[in-house]
């Protein structure tokens, strides 16, 4: 049996993956979603102290590419390179996604090894000449079964139609060279049987598994009717198919074939975030393609959902594309970054809405959690000179916070480190917060506050110690959803000057009581999440 990414040993990174994206247009939303919540997992693990690799980049091969660039007129190339420079890379930094690589698939790197890759396929037998004819979907750049297609209606009456983006198929027939993909079924339903928790969610796992069971085709691995794309080694008449090249990003990104220590230090992914509409992909083609090359399989295909807008998949074919700056600018980056996580169950298709996302700021961004750190600091500065007192007369209402933080630790490391359930961490979290605010209206510092004596001083001092402390731990569980922000919180606190930095802080110890010293300069900075100007136009 294969072994898998969840069982590498020793000193290996834990590595994630998005897919890498097409550059036939600017990114949207949907792209986002799944880079924010790889930037999110390898965030989390990094602050566990763990090794990580975090991969993304462009998929810049394929007649969908091809075409868009004769439609700009200009070379394919050309048209890669200034959506990298221009639109992808710049997001991704906008956004605060901190990949430790960026792989393109026209990179020497890559391409030299793909055809290393597939060479030692053929030489294997595991690549025959053959012929096709069938329904071509160029969006998605795959050969259709006829059972995918859909009936087109309006101006495409009589047409089938892509289910995903809605456009006539093509009809193609031409010379190609086939993978034995059809050997591999027996194997792969073997693994997926052995790994129940390889495919995820389970709708997908049995989608895939049904799929599998009917039979497979060998896998057409070459075009020949244009000549964008990587060569095939042996016949130069023939580039190697679009997905095929794309998946080896995966191997080539991390030394395959070039830097033997790096690749088996790294490879394979522990997780690979995808889109559920490139599964069959990921979770059939990929592992088959390993298999044949004796490679060890993924930990974790894990497809999300869609972002719905109006009922529709949120594409640019479908006109719902949205640019993430339409919301940063409004918003804030870190605000967008826990939105999406927090509002949608990660593999479940979910809706954005303007109204929603003001919503869900106001209430449990601004009022809870950023009203709970402003009130905290001003009462520190009003009572004790901005000074953290000293918590000297604890008693159940404070354990009970104790083991609020200690327990939203948990249930977030479990969740978000582990389950990738990102909605469930947060909301564990923000429970905390709330118990904290529901702690101070209890307590009522301000009332205490007019006790002067030494019992009264002394209970002000804890109320005010406990909420700041609880605050710290809040600060490092949210670092990897909202890096600015609980940066500006952990300045705030003066945690930086006694405890280093908030990066260095481990999550599984953000429940430790008492790590915040009595002294510390606590300050009242900048409002964390400012009320929201008037939607625009």
């Amino acid at each position: 049996m294969a072994a898998t990414g969840s069982e590498k040993q020793g000193a290996t990174a834990y590595y994630v993956s998005t897919p890498i994206y097409y550059v036939n247009d600017a990114p949207h939303l949907g792209h986002a979603y799944t880079t924010v919540a790889g930037d999110v997992l390898t965030r989390w693990h990094r602050q566990r102290g763990e090794k990580v690799w975090y991969l993304t980049g462009t998929d810049e091969h394929g007649q969908k590419i091809m075409r868009t660039a004769e439609a700009n007129n200009v070379t394919p190339q050309a048209w890669a390179d200034k959506l990298v420079e221009e639109a992808w890379k710049p997001l991704w930094e906008h956004l605060n996604i901190a990949n430790d690589d960026f792989i393109r698939t026209t990179e020497k790197r890559h391409t030299d090894r793909v055809q290393e890759f597939v060479q030692d396929l053929y030489d294997k037998g595991e690549i025959y000449k053959g012929g096709y004819e069938g329904p071509y979907c160029v969006g998605c750049e795959e050969y259709k079964l006829p059972g995918d297609l859909i009936d087109g209606e309006g101006e495409f009456a009589g047409q089938k139609l892509c289910p995903i983006h809605k456009k006539p198929v093509e009809l193609l027939k031409e010379e190609n060279y086939f993978f034995k993909l059809s050997e591999y079924g027996p194997k792969l339903l073997e693994f997926y049987a052995a790994n129940p928790g390889f495919i995820q969610p389970e709708s997908a796992r049995n989608e895939v598994v049904n799929f599998v069971e009917q039979g497979l085709q060998d896998l057409s691995i070459s075009r020949s009717t244009f000549d964008w794309g990587v060569p095939v080694p042996w016949d130069d008449k023939h580039v190697i198919y679009v997905w095929v090249d794309a998946l080896l990003n995966y191997a080539t990104a991390v030394g395959y074939g070039a830097n033997q220590e790096k690749f088996e230090g790294t490879f394979p992914a522990n997780v690979h975030l995808i889109g559920k509409d490139i599964l069959r992909f990921h979770s059939v083609i990929w592992p088959a393609m390993l298999m044949a090359q004796g490679l060890p399989l993924p930990g974790k295909v894990v497809a999300n959902g869609w972002l719905m807008v109006g009922g529709e998949k949120m594409s640019k074919s479908n006109l719902t594309g949205i640019k993430p700056q339409d919301l940063t600018s409004h918003f804030g980056v870190d605000a967008y970054r826990w939105y999406f996580l927090r509002a949608i169950s990660y593999g479940s298709d979910g809706s954005f809405s303007w109204e929603d996302f003001s919503a869900r700021y106001t209430s449990e961004l601004a009022n809870d959690y950023g009203n709970l750190a402003s009130r905290v600091a001003a009462m520190v500065g009003k009572y004790f000179g901005g000074a953290l007192p000293e918590a000297t007369a604890a008693g159940d209402a404070e354990r009970a916070v104790q083991e609020g933080l200690a327990k939203a630790v948990a249930t977030a490391d479990r969740k978000i480190g582990e389950e990738l359930d990102f909605q469930g961490g947060i909301l564990a979290i923000f429970d905390f917060v709330k118990q904290v605010n529901g702690y101070i209206t209890e307590q009522e510092p301000w009332k205490v506050a007019k006790d002067t004596t030494p019992e009264g001083q002394a209970r002000l001092a804890t109320i005010l110690y406990t909420a700041a402390e609880s605050l710290r731990g809040v600060a490092v569980l949210l670092n990897a959803v909202m890096p600015e922000t609980s940066q500006k919180l952990w300045e705030s606190l003066g945690a930086e000057e006694s405890l280093g930095a908030l990066a260095d802080q481990k999550v599984q110890d953000a429940g430790t009581w008492g790590v915040l010293s009595a002294g510390t300069t606590v300050t009242k900075g900048a409002v964390l999440f400012p009320r929201l100007e008037e939607k625009p136009a």
